[in-house]
């Protein structure tokens, strides 16, 4: 931990979100030390599942976490765990159907939208992660895919926005971001650009005064879509990232997944979706678990997942209720769930 710590005070003129995406912890015990908790626990199913899936956790993550709580909210979505390594029935690698697109690095299973993966890394490991067994080295971004990508786009007039993500897009530098918005605008018929990201909650220090002017002077409506899952996500450092996008005309809207221990209780919903607010971001949809395999653990049954949301209605106003939402694998929408009465 020093040495990372040492190498951050070294090198000052380099961005310090590339410095956070270093300080990241890559080993269950190196996590378990850093959270006071005791490493003889770790199970053999444990290293097998993150053989399987790497751990990966930035420090700026770790921090927000409580030290000796082995059931930490935080820690749950990052943390291995033995029924990661369980074959469940009606799981798949690839749930929605996602792993057969014609161009690589381009989805367009929405009528008005396509799907750009712009980079194939994250800055963190989300267990639950529907994307955990995607073939990545099949959809490297590279100047010839993107190329093929651009002229696609070009030459679907049905299309007018388009949705960054990965990976996590915001793994890419500045100038890559730069170089793609003016890609983008060079085409009449987009007008959005959606960005999805966890970057920006994970190490907030990703929104930097560049990418919030290239947001603000692009002719595109710039749409962020955060990942937060539970209240404790949301620090002094997030709020300040947020409320920069927010004075460079960004809309943020937040998707959360529901999942069992973490986040399936009212008031943790509730909290959740005020904290959000308070931090300028609208809660958007919250979605029930991708059955993707490895992630059996997380899932939260449908007629529970709606009883909480009709008791989330009940707690707090209307615009800060999340759609509950699943999507399924060659549907041309989400599927939005009606609440029962």
């Amino acid at each position: 931990m020093s040495h990372i710590i040492q190498q951050k005070v070294e090198q000052p003129n380099k961005e310090a979100w590339i410095f956070d995406l270093a300080n990241v912890v890559t080993d269950i015990k190196t996590l378990y030390r850093c959270l006071d908790l005791d490493p003889d626990t770790i199970s053999l199913s444990m290293l097998q599942a993150k053989k399987q899936f790497p751990l990966r956790v930035p420090l700026a993550f770790i921090n927000r976490m409580k030290k000796g709580d082995s059931h930490d909210p935080l820690l749950l979505q990052v943390l291995c765990d033995d029924n990661e390594m369980l074959q469940v029935a009606g799981y798949s690698d690839d749930p929605l159907q996602e792993q057969n697109n014609a161009i690589p690095g381009l989805l367009h299973k929405y009528h008005n939208r396509a799907l750009l993966i712009t980079k194939t890394a994250c800055a963190i490991n989300c267990r639950y992660c529907f994307r955990r067994h995607f073939p990545y080295h099949e959809n490297q971004s590279s100047k010839k895919n993107l190329n093929i990508a651009l002229n696609y786009i070009a030459t679907h007039p049905e299309l007018d926005e388009i949705i960054l993500s990965g990976g996590d897009p915001l793994m890419a530098k500045d100038n890559e971001i730069a170089f793609l918005i003016s890609e983008l605008e060079k085409i009449p018929h987009i007008k959005r650009l959606r960005i999805h990201t966890r970057l920006a909650v994970v190490i907030p220090s990703r929104i930097t005064q560049q990418l919030s002017r290239l947001f603000a002077q692009s002719r595109l409506q710039i749409i962020v879509v955060t990942h937060i899952n539970h209240p404790n996500e949301i620090d002094n450092e997030v709020t300040r990232a947020i409320w920069q996008l927010k004075q460079s005309n960004v809309l943020v809207l937040n998707q959360s997944v529901m999942l069992k221990n973490i986040n399936d209780n009212v008031e943790i919903l509730a909290q959740l979706s005020n904290k959000l607010f308070d931090s300028g971001i609208l809660p958007y949809y919250i979605h029930l678990l991708d059955k993707v395999q490895g992630a059996a653990h997380f899932f939260v049954d449908d007629k529970t997942a709606k009883q909480l949301m009709k008791q989330l209605a009940e707690k707090v106003s209307g615009y800060l209720v999340p759609k509950l939402a699943r999507e399924i694998g060659g549907e041309k929408s989400k599927r939005v769930l009606a609440v029962a009465d």
